[in-house]
């Protein structure tokens, strides 16, 4: 557990060296722009990397944060009116080629992923957020604008959407760059 007692401001996009900085067990608050994605969003991310095709948004250096958003829409403006973590595990076999090929710097989810999966995405610079699971309304109240549904044709809650969020959290450093893993100790 670390010993820092304050709680970083995270802004994105995320440097390597920042993120390195970072030990399990800190707490973390994002300011700046996130992107949701969950089961089908990555498929599709890692079959156009595979393909070498554009990806619709610029992930190097991102934050995603694996959620299905609960949303409606009145007269064509979009409102979040939820937006709680989806467990990260169900995402465990695409998560090191997605991290790899996309080069994100932060996942943000609940339940953490196998120490396996931490160690690698930690050796490719990225770290883990443990959001609390029911907090849903808590997350929505710190997203400031919605800047874009990407792949609405995968649905609400698949489709990317990119998001502008002040001081989204607070966010727990469940698993760092150097393999520390919060569900792995006992």
């Amino acid at each position: 557990m670390s010993e820092k007692d304050e709680i970083t401001t995270l802004s994105p996009p995320l440097s390597e060296e920042e993120v390195k900085e970072l030990k399990a067990g800190d707490m973390v608050k994002i300011t700046g722009t996130i992107i949701t994605a969950r089961d089908k969003a990555y498929a599709r991310i890692l079959e156009f990397s595979r393909a070498g095709k554009e990806l619709p948004a610029d992930l190097e250096g991102g934050v995603v944060y694996h959620c299905g958003p609960l949303v409606k829409k009145t007269d064509d403006e979009w409102e979040i009116i939820s937006a709680g973590p989806t467990t990260s595990a169900r995402l465990d076999n695409m998560q090191i080629e997605f991290v790899e090929n996309t080069r994100v710097r932060a996942l943000i989810g609940k339940g953490g992923m196998s120490q396996k999966i931490a160690e690698k995405i930690g050796e490719f610079g990225c770290i883990y957020l443990a959001f609390t699971g029911g907090a849903g309304a808590l997350a929505a109240d710190a997203i400031t604008s919605i800047e874009d549904l990407v792949w609405e044709d995968l649905g609400t809650a698949e489709g990317i959407w990119v998001l502008k969020v002040k001081e989204f959290g607070p966010l727990l450093v469940a698993i760092d760059t150097k393999g520390g893993n919060l569900y792995e100790k006992r």
